[in-house]
């Protein structure tokens, strides 16, 4: 008998990759100011990019340098279709590239990626393309589908592509309305107390939709809209007795939604409208012992089909790379405690 000794593992030569865009002017915004767009692929994939006017050499893994490539020609076809890229979209790019054409449907479940690519939301403004898997199920289920939960931590774009999808609605004709509301949580019952109208009262607490609402369409049409009742910003606690129509509904941080309140809302759905509730579940401000309506209505509303439900966590964040961290952090430490300790 014999025993054959296993070969010595053998380390990999490096590929290498010549890829060549035809637009210069194009390639050199591909490539980024002072090649930025290039270093961050090569940080990110540990690979060596040389840009020489419209050529770039890519040298590394060979699995990397062709994850490289995928990138590059799917952000110099965005350059192409007249869109710009920053380095968010770099990073949106390396993120669609890695899950290898696997993406996921609003359940979860994996599914091939569709030729067309990542999904997008256009509105006048700009085109938001889908940055990691999670976005492309959302976004695929904000267009598909009534009613829409996203649950996620900050920072994953829940709110911001919910305002991008409203927004292009009101702009085809589709909805004759934009509505948006938060439960004013901080402010109780003491918003009669604030000065101003409606609007100056509720402002602080609505404040991130605005901003989304003026990244996508130009100002004087969201100042339009607001004076002509098109777009109504409003609290909570003001929905109550409505019945909306032919609307796009927009329930932001719905985790400080008691039952309640989240039943009352749920109940506004009227013919022809959409519903998109966002919100954070460790990041609830109720006073203790009172249960999120939006936990609530999620666990019970589950097995509907109708309704899409999507989760997004710490890898979906597309802020700054310390914002993922962040969050990170704070999973690990939730996730130590004893199952008794719910408190967030």
């Amino acid at each position: 008998m014999t025993t054959q000794t296993p070969p010595l593992p053998t380390t990999e030569a490096p590929a290498e990759i010549v890829t060549a865009f035809e637009d210069n002017r194009l390639a050199t915004l591909l490539f980024g100011q002072h090649d930025q767009n290039l270093a961050f692929i090569e940080r990110k994939l540990g690979i060596e990019a040389t840009a020489r006017g419209n050529h770039v050499a890519l040298r590394g893994a060979k699995d990397s340098v062709e994850q490289a490539k995928r990138v590059l020609e799917s952000l110099y076809q965005r350059l192409r279709s007249g869109q710009q890229v920053a380095l968010g979209d770099v990073d949106g790019a390396l993120r669609m590239a890695a899950s290898q054409g696997v993406l996921f449907t609003p359940e979860g479940k994996p599914k091939v990626a569709t030729t067309g690519g990542a999904a997008s939301v256009g509105t006048r403004k700009k085109t938001i393309a889908a940055r990691t898997p999670a976005q492309d199920a959302y976004i695929r289920a904000l267009q598909k589908h009534e009613l829409v939960f996203a649950t996620g931590p900050a920072g994953t774009g829940k709110t911001y592509l919910a305002v991008a999808h409203a927004a292009a609605l009101i702009e085809k004709g589709e909805a004759d309305r934009l509505i948006l509301s938060r439960p004013a949580v901080e402010a109780g019952e003491r918003l009669g107390f604030l000065p101003g109208d409606m609007r100056e009262k509720v402002d602080p607490y609505l404040r991130p939709l605005y901003d989304a609402l003026y990244d996508m369409m130009p100002p004087e049409r969201v100042e339009r809209g607001l004076t002509s009742g098109m777009i109504e910003v409003a609290p909570l606690a003001f929905m109550r007795g409505r019945t909306l129509a032919n609307s796009v509904v927009l329930l932001d941080e719905a985790q400080n939604c008691t039952s309640m309140q989240m039943k009352m809302f749920l109940t506004r759905l009227g013919e022809g409208s959409r519903m998109i509730i966002t919100g954070d579940p460790t990041q609830i401000d109720l006073p203790p012992g009172q249960k999120s309506g939006l936990i609530e209505a999620i666990d019970l509303l589950k097995d509907i089909p109708e309704i899409a439900i999507c989760r997004f966590n710490a890898a979906d964040v597309v802020r700054h790379e310390l914002v993922a961290k962040i969050v990170r952090a704070y999973e690990a430490k939730d996730s130590s405690k004893p199952s008794g300790d719910t408190k967030s």
